[in-house]
């Protein structure tokens, strides 16, 4: 009792309990409603009104910015494995890693699309927050490529690791609107691409 009363006073009085709850309850009306889901909605699924769903959150950049954390930290928690193998050869682990992310978003499209098409747009503070998160990937992927020997130059490591993030993500974000093209085309393609590119840096390494 004591230790929850002290975690809400450090959270400026929100209890972190109820704000799981009013997150869950965001969660389910925007799987169930699709990106357009209103805020009325969620607070009315939470059983409470906007101003108290806001006062949880500061405000609603506040609720969008931690659906935020929520969600794209837990893409990148499953991502992190998948590119972290090293005795796995490259190829491998860069399908590995493609196939989770297209599977992640395309099993929570509608929270992918309330994120990425309605609350970045619509909010520019939600919008940084989440550019920050996957910068976070890109220079995380670029640690990993540095560390493998394979890019000797960290900043040429980190230009690559930033580049495949920006190009895996905007070609998903593609992909979920051309649902016509086969999912394994779009894998192999981008698998293509960036075996290229670290191939093509490593021979100009070694040159």
């Amino acid at each position: 009792m004591l230790s929850s009363m002290v975690t809400a006073a450090g959270n400026g009085g929100r209890d972190p309990d109820r704000r799981r709850s009013l997150l869950d309850a965001a969660d389910r009306v925007i799987r169930r409603e699709g990106p357009q889901a209103s805020m009325a909605s969620i607070a009315a699924e939470a059983g409470i009104t906007k101003p108290i769903l806001y006062r949880h959150f500061s405000d609603k950049s506040g609720l969008y910015q931690a659906l935020a954390d929520r969600h794209i930290r837990t893409v990148i928690k499953q991502l992190r494995p998948e590119f972290a193998r090293s005795r796995t050869d490259l190829r491998t682990r860069v399908e590995a890693t493609i196939d989770t992310y297209l599977d992640m978003i395309s099993a929570n499209l509608n929270l992918y699309r309330f994120l990425f098409h309605r609350a970045g747009a619509e909010d520019s503070r939600t919008h940084s927050h989440m550019a920050t998160i996957v910068r976070s990937l890109g220079e995380e992927l670029g640690a990993v490529i540095a560390s493998d020997g394979t890019v000797a130059d960290p900043v040429r490591a980190q230009i690559l690791g930033h580049a495949f993030v920006g190009m895996v993500q905007t070609t998903g974000d593609w992909w979920l609107e051309h649902h016509e093209v086969d999912r394994r085309q779009v894998v192999d393609g981008l698998v293509d691409v960036i075996v290229a590119a670290m191939a093509g840096t490593a021979a100009a390494q070694d040159a």
